[in-house]
């Protein structure tokens, strides 16, 4: 695992053995921030079930202003952590908070986020129990977008509440999804 593009390019993200995480692959994450292009600058970033920090790092190399990573396990909180030192992310970039992510929505009561990404446990298939709590959460805005990762056979909908999909890419057995509110889906190709 590296940061794929921006201040911190090429830098390698630290090596873990934790078989609850299965990070983002490049090819995934590339195809994401590409299809965010000119959104991460100055971002609002929310990372949930953050793992390794992978997502939410990338976003803060190409640009965005703060990330808050969201995760219930302390083993992947302390990886995060550990990439945030290797990479002297400064303070006040960032926030950790180990919390169950569907509580965290739940409670949230700042500001909406631009960017919100989700990739919950590939053993959990819970995509569509996290997007009905992010329907209902003030996580999200009229401008915010989020990214979703789930397995082929989960159950995904193509709207929950005010979001709906707007894209979708499959990479084998996962599939990557784009939501926004529903009025806003103008992002391009």
């Amino acid at each position: 695992m590296r940061i794929i593009s921006g201040k911190y390019k090429g830098h390698p993200l630290v090596a873990f053995k934790a078989d609850h995480v299965r990070p983002t692959t490049d090819r995934v994450k590339e195809t994401q921030f590409n299809k965010l292009m000119g959104y991460t600058e100055e971002a609002r970033v929310l990372d949930l079930f953050c793992g390794t920090g992978n997502l939410g790092l990338e976003a803060l190399s190409r640009g965005a202003q703060h990330v808050i990573f969201v995760d219930a396990s302390k083993q992947s909180l302390q990886i995060t952590q550990k990439n945030i030192e290797k990479l002297k992310i400064p303070r006040d970039q960032f926030r950790i908070h180990n919390e169950d992510v569907l509580k965290f929505l739940k409670v949230y009561k700042g500001d909406a986020f631009d960017l919100i990404f989700i990739d919950p446990p590939f053993t959990e298939k819970m995509a569509h129990e996290v997007m009905e709590a992010l329907s209902q959460s003030v996580a999200f805005g009229p401008q915010t977008l989020i990214t979703i990762e789930s397995q082929r056979k989960e159950r995904i909908e193509d709207r929950y509440g005010d979001l709906q999909r707007y894209d979708s890419r499959e990479f084998g057995d996962k599939i990557l999804s784009f939501f926004s509110k529903k009025e806003d889906n103008t992002i391009n190709e």
